[in-house]
């Protein structure tokens, strides 16, 4: 499959950039000590969980971080560092005069920001099981869970992707993506908020990631989770025709 070829060629890059990946890590360990061990000695146990048996406020966190990490994996990936090969060193302009195409473009970026995006979650779901947050053996559908979140956001930041003019541009994807992860009940439940507001918060696809994650990882398998299962696989299935699409349109000007 020529989009193969991609995802080995940023695994010969990654070969010697592998201390990017750290960061990523880095970063929801940050959070998950700041907040979900730090502001949880103030908040103790959350009540309002899947499987109804109070549990610690950082046990709550860490699925949320876990889906967080696969998204920004992913979509760091398809934004930030796709922008660069597509609009600055015209990357793909000379693969495409080689018989790969539009389609084994986006296949190929895509299939690489999901296994980046399932490393980093990976590695986090180590760490938060060292640290007791993780008890459940239903914690492992976590890495293929990981895997379908970085598949639908992938494919979504190929398509911002190719609407971006210029490296400010990135600012309206920051726009998006930080109140989407403040308010997705990535550090407390949908409870909190009215009925109405809820309604637009489970339409939100970190909503139904962290869905999709929390549930095994606190032994709980529900219709929830198969929601959450059609509802990525959807966005990942349309966005990805979309890609592809507007690639073809935007390596053609």
């Amino acid at each position: 499959m020529n989009a193969a070829v991609l995802v080995e060629r940023n695994l010969m890059i990654y070969k010697h950039t592998w201390y990017v990946l750290l960061a990523e890590i880095f970063e929801p360990v940050l959070y998950l000590l700041s907040i979900g061990v730090g502001i949880g000695v103030l908040v103790g146990t959350v009540t309002d969980v899947p499987n109804g048996t109070p549990i610690r406020y950082a046990a709550f966190v860490a699925p949320a971080l876990l889906a967080t990490a696969a998204m920004n994996g992913a979509m760091n990936e398809t934004t930030f560092l796709m922008y660069g090969k597509l609009k600055a060193d015209r990357t793909y302009e000379s693969m495409l005069a080689t018989p790969l195409t539009e389609r084994d473009v986006a296949l190929g970026e895509v299939g690489w920001a999901v296994l980046r995006g399932t490393i980093v979650s990976a590695a986090f779901l180590v760490v938060v099981t060292v640290l007791g947050l993780v008890t459940s053996p239903w914690a492992i559908l976590v890495v293929p869970g990981a895997a379908l979140i970085a598949f639908a956001f992938a494919t979504a930041g190929v398509v911002v992707v190719t609407y971006l003019r210029d490296w400010q541009d990135m600012q309206y994807i920051q726009l998006v993506m930080l109140p989407m992860f403040l308010f997705a009940t990535t550090f407390y439940p949908l409870s909190v908020y009215p009925r109405p507001i809820q309604i637009v918060v489970q339409w939100l696809p970190l909503y139904q990631s962290i869905e999709l994650l929390r549930n095994p990882a606190l032994g709980v398998l529900s219709v929830k989770s198969l929601v959450a299962v059609v509802y990525l696989a959807v966005m990942g299935a349309i966005c990805l025709r979309l890609a592809v699409r507007r690639l073809r349109t935007t390596l053609a000007q």
